[in-house]
């Protein structure tokens, strides 16, 4: 079997809509013509100058469709467009007429397929099994999962079957936990995936697939890696890694892991053989009690954020220490240096803890003074005023989710900005209000994307031994983090 095609599906409120949209699909392998939600729908008008093969879908109501009308009209304009030269037609395997088809096509070109919103059936299996029997060309079984153990049945469909002589199939796990089962396509021996502008939950845009996650690269075999958190899809983590794993020459794959818990992530981790993460919020401090093994820095920052499997043990390590400070390296000594952090809590700790490391003096500026005071007393640093009095620092730095797109606003708005370097851990936008201010004073500002990319290089480097090339993960970071500027989901460490 070669690599899985892509399949983007492509949808409208007019015909013209749909042809439209077909003949942009430019990573397209094949097209799904959805025609369900248009009112006159025109199967010769959809196929007609196409330039790649086609699936005509009308999906119901009552399978997740937007179609409402009756099944023998359906039928008629599903059986035209075979009539008509489309490659393929998609059938729900509960359609009154499904057998049918099946019967005088003799299961050629037929997608028989099931559709399950919420949570699936227990007899998953059984069910997959059952449309197998029917002997359509391909068998498309997607399935709405919350959580990543919910995902596992459909891993452990594609290796029952594996090595059987079986109609083709495609396995889908729809919603953001399920995106794995979308770039994975090749170790579930999936026919194709299906791509396109979210039509389905968890659905990726075909340029993202081949750009981000090298779709048509990933063998079945590939080593999985993966960011665990929640939320994660908005993650700039995936562009970075995988343009690492690609220039590198490895045979490897990074997804997000959207886990509902720890437990969840853990569960999923084992049974899919993962060979590393990333880890954030918010399972840094929930995943430390997992590991086999966890480095001295990571037990005094009191998080880890990386994961190293070794042998079927899970060490843990903290590079957020690293990522601080390689952006402060050649632009200031920090011992001796008066530096503030705005925040106490998890990024605080391991950005106060690296500060104190350094040799600078420390001082905690938080909303909560008792919550700055754990913290200052824990990492030998001092508490000082909410905001921080002008002239009182050298460094300033940013801990807080203030100044994401979330929370776009100046944490210590109207207060001078009096120091030589401010510092906002947030990454998107990369200009935020604070860093805004302090370059119309004339500080010299760092965003966080520089912390992101040098801790994620760290983490390159302890899972492959080597760094990656000088700039790579900063060009792919970049390019990533562009369409996030206004999401509300991304931007904070």
């Amino acid at each position: 079997m070669g690599a899985p095609d892509i399949c983007v599906t492509v949808t409208g409120r007019t015909m013209a809509d749909i042809r439209r949209a077909r003949d942009e699909a430019v990573h397209a392998d094949l097209v799904e013509l959805r025609l369900d939600g248009i009112h006159r729908p025109d199967v010769a008008t959809a196929l007609a100058g196409r330039r790649r093969p086609a699936i005509v879908t009308c999906r119901p109501a009552w399978e997740g469709g937007r179609y409402h009308g009756d099944e023998e009209g359906r039928r008629r304009l599903l059986a035209a467009a075979l009539d008509q030269g489309a490659e393929f037609v998609d059938v729900e395997a509960a359609s009154p007429f499904a057998r049918d088809l099946l019967a005088v096509r003799n299961g050629r070109g037929i997608v028989l397929s099931a559709h399950y919103f919420g949570r699936a059936p227990d007899d998953l299996p059984a069910r997959y099994a059952a449309m197998q029997d029917a002997a359509p060309e391909v068998v498309k079984l997607a399935a709405e999962v919350g959580s990543l153990t919910e995902l596992l049945p459909i891993f452990e469909i594609a290796d029952a079957g594996r090595g059987r002589k079986t109609p083709s199939h495609v396995l889908i796990a729809m919603g953001t936990a399920g995106i794995p089962s979308r770039v994975l396509s090749a170790r579930l021996g999936n026919r194709w995936t299906y791509a396109g502008d979210g039509v389905a939950p968890g659905q990726l845009p075909a340029e993202r697939l081949v750009r981000e996650f090298r779709f048509r690269e990933v063998q079945p075999g590939a080593a999985l890696y993966g960011v665990v958190g929640n939320p994660v899809v908005q993650s700039l983590s995936p562009a970075m890694h995988n343009a690492g794993f690609a220039s590198l020459g490895l045979d490897a794959v990074y997804v997000p892991l959207q886990a509902s818990d720890a437990d969840d992530f853990v569960r999923f981790a084992r049974r899919t053989r993962l060979r590393g993460a990333s880890i954030t919020a918010p399972f840094k401090v929930a995943l430390m009690s997992r590991m086999d093994e966890i480095e001295p820095l990571a037990r005094r920052v009191g998080a880890v954020n990386t994961l190293v499997v070794h042998d079927d043990r899970w060490l843990g390590f903290n590079t957020d220490v690293h990522g601080f400070l390689a952006p402060l390296a050649g632009r200031i000594h920090l011992r001796g240096v008066r530096a503030t952090v705005l925040g106490a809590g998890g990024a605080a700790r391991a950005v106060t803890l690296a500060l104190v490391d350094q040799g600078a003096a420390v001082t905690i500026s938080a909303r909560r003074e008792e919550t700055a005071a754990a913290l200052a007393a824990e990492a030998g640093a001092s508490v000082g005023r909410f905001p921080p009095p002008a002239g009182s620092w050298d460094v300033l730095v940013n801990a807080t989710s203030a100044g994401s797109a979330a929370a776009p606003v100046n944490p210590i708005e109207g207060t001078p900005l009096e120091g030589e370097i401010v510092f906002d851990l947030v990454y998107a936008p990369a200009r935020t209000p604070l860093l805004e201010a302090a370059e119309e004073e004339g500080c010299l500002t760092i965003g966080g994307l520089e912390m992101l990319i040098a801790q994620a290089e760290r983490q390159f480097e302890l899972w492959t031994g080597q760094p990656p090339p000088h700039y790579l993960f900063k060009s792919a970071a970049v390019q990533a983090v562009a369409p996030l500027q206004d999401h509300p989901a991304a931007g904070a460490l």
